[in-house]
């Protein structure tokens, strides 16, 4: 996790720092164990095939807690998220780079909180969006 960031060090237009994932199968099986999606499609080979896929895919909800986990490694110990929601636009898959990325579109005060919105989204080895999302923070102040 990076250094406490506060209301005052963000602008809107500045990129929350990328997070590069590797999905592995096992990690798959993990998640599926994890999370009770246990939907063959994500570890199983000949499942993916006979729904019309090349092989088995990355969960989408993995994808989102990789989103999470950029923005919360991001704001440090002292930040929150209050919103995030996220559209599955394509599909990823194991043993493939997936790139967590973000920029911060908005900033205000709201009912006492210093609030930060964003867009985040994860992109494909060729560079395409995979999940798209939004999200909304508050940070702590240094006043």
């Amino acid at each position: 996790m990076a250094s406490q960031i506060y209301y005052e060090d963000v602008a809107v237009g500045n990129e929350v720092p990328q997070l590069v994932k590797n999905p592995t199968t096992r990690q798959l099986v993990q998640w599926a164990a994890g999370s009770g999606d246990y939907y063959e499609i994500h570890y199983d080979q000949e499942a993916a095939h006979k729904n019309g896929l090349p092989g088995v895919i990355v969960h989408g909800k993995l994808k989102t807690a990789f989103l999470t986990q950029m923005v919360t490694d991001w704001i440090g110990k002292e930040g929150k998220v209050r919103k995030l929601s996220v559209r599955y636009q394509g599909m990823d898959y194991p043993n493939q780079q997936l790139t967590c990325r973000g920029k911060v579109t908005a900033k205000y005060e709201r009912n006492g909180e210093h609030c930060v919105e964003c867009e985040v989204w994860t992109e494909n080895q060729e560079g395409q969006k995979t999940t798209t999302g939004a999200l909304t923070v508050a940070l702590p102040s240094r006043r």
